[in-house]
């Protein structure tokens, strides 16, 4: 456990292009439900589910941004603070299959390296796919993701994408704290620590002609330190 009663809480955004299945996505995870009907997401919405992983009680809070470019100064600013992301293309859209480098782009500019997967959705309408299964797995290796195929529709693959999000969250906050335990233990070691051996010792005579010695610290390195199922609502 990071910490006895301490909830993590996970900013996860969801970003592609319109119409691609992104607040499906979100609906289907969080409420268990799946509408055929398209309805634009205008700026952003915002659903949470706490789940628990590796024995850790984990919120996640799942921010639906819009795909179109009139919203991108509203959605850019609910990127900020994000500590995951999914991007989403479509089966049947390939220009949502060439705009996820565009993306990748906007998000990484307003909160830099976070976990990111890249998902493939409307599996369930490969008969109508104009995306070839290496040109995704290609692009997914190129930008070093994780790679779903899923299907909101079917339920395919959606509790993965933020199973797997959460995990690799975790295993970073954990290093992360790791780390930082590593600097005070070493920096605590440095205090009253000196070291008599020849290169550190400076070996001085004073006016009446006894021998001063001199003990330095020792120098040591530290790394530099950066810092189931539970309800779901609609904020």
């Amino acid at each position: 456990m990071l910490e006895e009663d301490m909830e993590v809480a996970i900013k996860v955004v969801v970003v592609g292009n319109g119409a691609v299945g992104k607040s499906s996505m979100i609906q289907r995870y969080c409420k268990g439900i799946f509408t055929k009907d398209y309805k634009k997401t205008i700026g952003v919405d915002f659903l949470e589910r706490q789940i628990l992983v590796n024995d850790e009680e984990v919120r996640l809070m799942l921010w639906d941004t819009a795909g179109q470019e009139e919203f991108d100064a509203i959605t850019k600013a609910y990127y900020r603070g994000a500590q995951a992301c999914v991007l989403v293309f479509s089966t049947t859209d390939r220009e949502s299959f060439q705009a996820i480098d565009s993306w990748r782009e906007k998000v990484e500019a307003e909160v830099g390296d976070i976990p990111t997967v890249l998902v493939q959705n409307k599996i369930d309408l490969l008969e109508e796919t104009v995306i070839k299964s290496e040109e995704a797995e290609a692009l997914a290796k190129r930008l070093k993701l994780r790679f779903y195929r899923a299907s909101v529709k079917e339920d395919l693959n959606v509790n993965e994408v933020f199973k797997y999000l959460a995990e690799k969250y975790l295993q970073r906050l954990k290093q992360q704290t790791a780390e930082e335990t590593e600097v005070v233990h070493t920096t605590s070691n440095k205090i009253g620590v000196f070291n008599t051996t020849s290169s550190n010792v400076c070996n001085q005579s004073s006016s009446n002609g006894r021998e001063i010695i001199t003990l330095r610290p020792n120098k040591q390195r530290t790394k530099k330190s950066k810092n189931p199922f539970g309800s779901c609502s609609l904020l």
